[in-house]
C-alpha cells in the first residue's frame, strides 16, 4: 500500500470525528439512540462506577462536564440553516458558566 492510500483510508477512517459531524451528532442525541449503543452504555457508566469507587474528583467532575456540554449542543445549537442569536447564545453563556463554576466550586473552593 503506498502512502496515498493509506492517507485516503485514514482520511475516511477519521471522517465521522470532523466537527461538523460531531456536532450534528450531538445535536440529535437522545436517551434513546444512547441506549441503542450498549458499549457507549456500558463505558459511560464503567466509568462512572470507578469516579464512585475511588472518590475520584477529576473522574466525576470531567463526566460531568462532558454531559453538560452535550446537553448544552443539544438543546442550544441552532438547525444548520440558522445563525446564532442572542436567543440562542443564552443557554450556552449560562449552561458553561453554570459547568464552570460548579467545577471550580468542588475542584477549588470545596475540599474533603
Amino acid at each position: 500500500m503506498d502512502k496515498q492510500q493509506l492517507v485516503e483510508k485514514a482520511t475516511e477512517a477519521f471522517r465521522p470525528f470532523e466537527t461538523e459531524n460531531v456536532i450534528q451528532a450531538l445535536q440529535n442525541l437522545s436517551f434513546k439512540h444512547l441506549l441503542a449503543h450498549p458499549v457507549v452504555l456500558i463505558l459511560i457508566i464503567a466509568v462512572a462506577l470507578f469516579g464512585v469507587a475511588k472518590r475520584s474528583k477529576p473522574i466525576l467532575l470531567s463526566l460531568f462536564s462532558l454531559f453538560g456540554i452535550a446537553v448544552i449542543i443539544h438543546y442550544a445549537m441552532p438547525s444548520p440553516g440558522n445563525d446564532l442569536s442572542l436567543s440562542s447564545t443564552l443557554p450556552f453563556v449560562g449552561g458553561g458558566l453554570l459547568i464552570g463554576l460548579v467545577v471550580i466550586y468542588y475542584s477549588l473552593i470545596k475540599s474533603d
